[in-house]
Formats: structure tokens, sequence, C-alpha cells
């Protein structure tokens, strides 16, 4: 069975390049019949917070993306503990005294002879003796993981054939001289544990890919198959890390965003398939496949986001937005939701459209004398879709107005407005007694 993991830290709002990782590992197992987990990296106990981490979930359960199983690092240490014994006692998890400042000009010294900055080893030829007079000073060690100096190899169900010459990365730091973990050691084991048959992230660990992979050898298991995508850049192609902050799927939500235009948007951006909205996560599901997938970063713009929302809302039901009008009180029944939705490019637009119709308005009178012959021509209610069109047409013949200069004002004496929905839908919604009060330009 297909088993991926979403792994966010619980430090911070989701965002959408979150979004996104989660989305595409979704996508992928629920395709593939399999499972996905939501996994807390919630090893840095100091900056985790138990309101992130229920943000996290609240974010991905109103975005219809439901985990299969949820699992906390910061409940798994001991899993870690075993681990890295074991590391220790096969000699590819070594103690290292090195300062910072002295790693600095030791980087330094190795690029000015011409040499990549790879940590020297320099720790492995410290004796026992030495060792003890360092930790006498104080020193505490951190620990790196030993690489074999080879190269790793694997398909990437993305970028295909890719490799990392592990002479040419430094030995990872895998436990910091506090004894905290970073990252890569937990997250291996999770993978292990937790029987994750492929990892899909983004490309900046295209490289952390290869020493993982000889991590999972270390620790007697198999690599998961690894995928790694490109990753969001702005509008403008600059990196999106600094404006991340108000791009948190909390803040679409507040905006008024619909779930499924922000998962249509992030599932499509980069591949080969239009950018347009989808109805269901089924569709999306059916539809992905990693090698639609491009190279080229991907391009998140909020205007298209926009776009595709507004798409959402002008195909949505009545059946689907009927219980949401009426908490925003402006449930006024199918035709108003028929005649406003492909106006709208935010739900919240309904609620402006239901004070238009209902009032009270204030009329947009521009020649009144034209709106009381217009007034003495309309016919009585109730109104059908066929009223707008016979009464213009009599204010036409009447006037010798047409086009622009027979809509427009008409248009503005009953909404107020210069744009809207078809005015033969509007009319039979306005009714005839705020027809005619607003044609005689009073505010109702």
């Amino acid at each position: 069975m297909v088993v991926v993991r979403f792994a966010p830290s619980p430090t911070g709002r989701l965002h959408v390049g979150n979004v996104r990782t989660a989305l595409l590992n979704w996508l992928f197992a629920k395709g593939q019949g399999g499972q996905f987990v939501l996994r807390i990296d919630d090893t840095d106990t100091e900056r985790s917070r138990a309101e992130y981490e229920t943000g996290i979930e609240t974010d991905l359960i109103w975005l219809g993306l439901k985990w299969d199983r949820k699992e906390n690092q910061s409940k798994r240490f001991e899993s870690y503990d075993c681990a890295a014994a074991k590391l220790k006692a096969a000699g590819l998890l070594y103690p290292c005294y090195d300062t910072e400042d002295e790693l600095e000009r030791r980087r330094k010294l190795a690029m000015a002879r011409g040499r990549p900055p790879v940590y020297d080893r320099a720790a492995l030829s410290l004796s026992a003796e030495e060792k003890a007079k360092l930790e006498a000073e104080g020193r505490k060690p951190h620990w790196r993981f030993k690489l074999s100096g080879g190269r790793v190899e694997w398909n990437d169900l993305v970028r295909g054939a890719q490799s990392i010459d592990t002479t040419s990365v430094s030995d990872p730091v895998l436990i910091k001289g506090d004894g905290a973990y970073l990252y890569t050691l937990p997250s291996v084991v999770d993978d292990i544990d937790m029987n994750i048959t492929h990892v899909v992230r983004g490309e900046d660990h295209v490289t952390n890919a290869g020493v993982q992979i000889e991590i999972f050898k270390a620790l007697g298991a198999e690599a998961p198959v690894m995928g790694h995508f490109p990753l969001l850049v702005g509008a403008d192609g600059e990196a999106l890390s600094k404006r991340l902050g108000s791009m948190s799927v909390e803040s679409l939500r507040d905006e008024g965003i619909e779930p499924i235009a922000v998962l249509s948007h992030l599932a499509k951006l980069g591949t080969s398939d239009p950018v347009e909205a989808r109805e269901t996560l089924d569709q999306l599901t059916a539809e992905f496949d990693f090698g639609k997938i491009g190279r080229a970063p991907a391009r998140f713009d909020p205007e298209e986001l926009r776009r595709i929302n507004a798409q959402v809302l002008h195909t949505l039901p009545y059946d689907s937005a009927k219980a949401r009008l009426a908490d925003m009180g402006a449930d006024l029944g199918a035709d108003f939701w028929g005649a406003v939705r492909s106006n709208l490019t935010l739900f919240s637009g309904a609620g402006n459209w239901a004070h238009i119709i209902n009032g009270p308005l204030e009329p947009v009178v521009e020649d009144a004398d034209f709106l009381a012959k217009a007034a003495e021509l309309l016919p009585a209610g109730p109104y059908t879709l066929e009223s707008w069109g016979a009464w213009t047409d009599a204010v036409k013949a009447a006037t010798g107005a047409k086009g622009k200069a027979l809509f427009l004002p008409l248009r503005l004496a009953l909404t107020g407005l210069r744009h809207g929905p078809e005015m033969n839908r509007l009319l039979p919604l306005i009714g005839e007694e705020r027809t005619r009060a607003r044609l005689a330009g009073k505010a109702t």
C-alpha cells in the first residue's frame, strides 16, 4: 500500500507552499488507494505551540485533506535515541567539538584554497584524552553522521534519474550540542517505523535526499521512493519566502476564498493541465500524475487564485449556497442566486446584492425626466424574466433612447451601479413597489 506523509512543524500557520506539499501527497495517495499520514514535527519543543498544531488540523479539514492517521514526533524520542545508539555503535555517528567560529574559519580557508567548504572530519582524529579535555573545558559535542563518500543514486518521481556525490557535502549534524535532534534523523526513523513508501516534497530537499538514503541504509532499511517538485514563486518570479505570512490558509479563508479554489490552483500550478477550477477533490485526484509536473518554478499569483475562485462561484448550485446565504441573511431564493452568482468573485458579494435588492438604496438619478417617462410605461407586477425586455422596448419607442442611453439610466436608478447582473433577472427580485420608488429618486 502507498503510504505518504505530510510533516509540518507547529511553529506557525500553514501557507500555500505547505498546502501544495500536503495536496500533492494527498492526491497521489488517494489515487493509489493509499494512506495519508499527518506527522507533526514538534521535536523543537521551545518553538512548537499547541495552537499552531490545532491550526494545522483546522486548515487541512477546511480544505478537505483529511488524514488517515496522525503522529507526533514529540512522543517518539525513545525511538530516536535507539536509532542514534545504533549509529554510534556502528561508528557512523561521531562527536564533534568544533565551535561555529572554528568551523567558519576552516570553511573560509578551504574556499581560499579552491576547495569546497566541506567539513574536514577533524573530529575523527581526536583521541579519547583530547575529547575529555574539550569536555572538561565545557564543550558539549554535536554529532555528525559519517557519509560513505560514494555516489547516491535514485529515480525521482518528478526529476528522473538523480545522484548526489557525498564527498561534495559535509557530514550532516544529526544531534545538536544540547542533545536536541535536528530534522534529519527523526524524519528517517519515522519514515521507517510508519512504513512510508513515498516521500514527496519540494526540490530544496534534493541534497538532503542523498544524505537520508544513506541513513536509511545505515539503519537497515530501504529508502522510500522520492519525488521532488519545483518550489512556488510569486507572479514576478521571485521567491515567496518573504511574503508567505500574507498567504496563509487562515488569511485566504478570512478573505473568502473557497477551499476548492485553493486546491484547484495549487494542484495545477506548474503542470501541463490548464489552471482552472475543478468541482471536487475526486476530480483533482483522477487527474493527478507526476508526469504532468514541469521542472520550472510554479508561479503563484493571488489574482489568478481570485479568478479561479470566481469560476467556482459561477457554477455553485443553489443547494450548496443556500445555508451560507442564510447565515449572512442573504437567502432570497434560487432565482436570486442564479441572478447574482456570475457576478461574484467572493461569496460575501452576495450579501451586497441582497442589500441592493431589498434596500434601502439611494438611487442614482442622472435624468429625472427620462426616469419619470419610464415610470409611466412600467407595467404592473409581478414581474417575470420577460418583463424587462417588454418595458425597455416600450421606453425605447416612446423616448427614442437606445443602447447605453436607454439601459444605463435605468440600471443606475434601480441598483446604484453601472454594472452588475442581468437586469431582466433583477427586476422581478426588486419588484414593482421598489422599482417605482427608485425611478422617482426615493431611497428604498
